[in-house]
C-alpha cells in the first residue's frame, strides 16, 4: 500500500478512502499475506482509521521452546490528530518532555499517512504477550522427571569428569 498524502483526502468522495489489500508486510514474518481492509477518513483536524486484518504468526512456546502457528487478527481504530507541530521538534525524542495530554497519535496536515506502518504497529500490539502453545502445556520435559525419589542418585555433570579423577590422583 501507498503512502497517504492527508490533503488528497480532502478532495476524496466523502473525504474517505478505503483500500483492501493481501500483501506481506515488512518487520512483520508471517505464513500467510495480510488480508482485509483499511478505512481512512478525513475529519477535518482528526483522521479517523479503521481497520480489519488477520494472518498467520509462528510463535515459540514460553514453556516448552516449540514453535507453534497463532491465527492474528485486528478489528482496530484510532483517531490521529493532524497538528502542525507533529514531528517539528529540535530535541531529541528521548530528551523531550510529553505530557499526558499529548500521548496521542499525530501527524502534520499536510503531510503523509502510512497505511503499512499503522497496520503493522496494530498488528505487533496483538501479538500475545503470553506465548503457550497450549494452556495445559507441561513445559520442557526433562530426562530425571518420574525418577524414583526413594533412591536419590547424585547427578553429576560429565564436563567436571576430568577434574574428579584429577582430585582422586591427589594425597589425602
Amino acid at each position: 500500500m501507498d503512502t497517504i498524502y492527508i490533503p488528497k483526502l480532502i478532495h476524496a468522495p466523502e473525504q474517505t478512502e478505503r483500500l483492501e489489500f493481501e500483501e506481506s508486510l515488512q518487520d512483520l514474518e508471517t505464513l500467510t499475506p495480510v488480508k482485509g481492509q483499511i478505512q481512512i477518513k478525513h475529519q477535518g483536524n482528526y483522521l479517523e482509521v479503521k481497520a480489519q486484518a488477520e494472518t498467520i504468526i509462528t510463535l515459540t512456546c514460553h514453556r516448552c521452546l516449540q514453535h507453534y502457528n497463532h491465527r492474528l487478527t485486528i478489528n482496530a481504530s484510532e483517531l490521529i490528530w493532524l497538528d502542525e507541530s507533529a514531528n517539528e521538534s529540535g530535541l531529541d525524542a528521548l530528551e523531550q518532555e510529553v505530557a499526558f495530554e499529548d500521548l496521542v497519535e499525530s501527524l502534520p496536515p499536510q503531510g503523509y499517512f502510512d497505511p503499512n506502518l499503522w497496520l503493522y504497529e496494530q498488528l505487533c500490539l496483538e501479538i500475545p504477550q503470553r506465548q503457550l502453545c497450549d494452556l495445559r502445556c507441561p513445559g520442557i520435559q526433562t530426562s530425571d522427571q518420574g525418577s524414583n525419589l526413594s533412591d536419590p542418585q547424585p547427578v553429576v555433570d560429565r564436563r567436571w569428569a576430568s577434574l574428579e579423577a584429577l582430585k582422586g590422583k591427589l594425597p589425602g
